[in-house]
């Protein structure tokens, strides 16, 4: 069960297509954990399928035509992902980016025993896969846009409560925290963020253009 989402502004724009490639993914993601996000989107594209039969119908340029079979393959793929069983860490959508299970993951320490890998989109924002180390923290940040984060496995917390596997916390810039692992496994969660990161501590910030983040 999920108990955190991602708030209902993106999950309209998801069901638009108007998400970049990094926050689909996010989205997509969580869908695979979250029966009531997956009803959510579903009631929203009903809705317009209603909304567009209420309209007569106009012819389209070959580009809209390209456009709108391009969006359709895209649901289609979208909807076999998040039919499918989680068998793994790994949720559907994010398997063709980084393989079926965080053992195919090529790992790239950036300190205090905390690792990320770089996952590679087409929209301009950062998505990376962070893994921290049971009972550990990150340092204290705070942002310079949004950011989403959707635990795969293990869990955290901060000052919005405890986020488990499936759940997605969603913060703005206003936002300032220092997550915390569970004490169980190691958290392994899958963020994107729109611009960089704003630490609090010096040395932090002194490595923060080496590793990307």
């Amino acid at each position: 069960m999920t108990f955190h989402h991602p708030q209902e502004d993106i999950l309209m724009s998801y069901t638009a297509g108007a998400l970049g490639e990094s926050w689909s993914l996010a989205v997509a993601s969580h869908m695979t954990f979250c029966p009531e996000c997956r009803s959510s989107v579903a009631l929203v594209e009903e809705l317009g399928g209603f909304l567009l039969e209420e309209h007569d119908p106009v012819p389209l340029s070959e580009l809209a035509l390209t456009v709108a079979q391009e969006q359709l393959d895209l649901q289609a793929v979208e909807q076999v992902a998040i039919n499918s069983a989680v068998v793994s860490s790994i949720p559907v959508p994010l398997r063709d980016y980084i393989g079926d299970t965080v053992d195919e993951v090529k790992w790239q320490s950036i300190g205090g025993g905390v690792y990320q890998h770089l996952i590679s989109t087409q929209d301009g924002d950062q998505a990376r896969l962070l893994q921290i180390p049971a009972g550990k923290s990150v340092p204290e940040h705070g942002h310079g846009g949004r950011e989403l984060t959707l635990v795969l496995s293990g869990s955290f917390s901060d000052e919005n409560g405890e986020f488990v596997a499936g759940d997605i916390e969603d913060v703005s810039e206003e936002v300032t925290h220092q997550p915390l692992a569970g004490t169980g496994d190691n958290c392994i969660c899958l963020v994107v963020t729109d611009s960089a990161l704003k630490f609090k501590g010096l040395i932090p910030r002194f490595v923060q253009p080496f590793i990307s983040i």
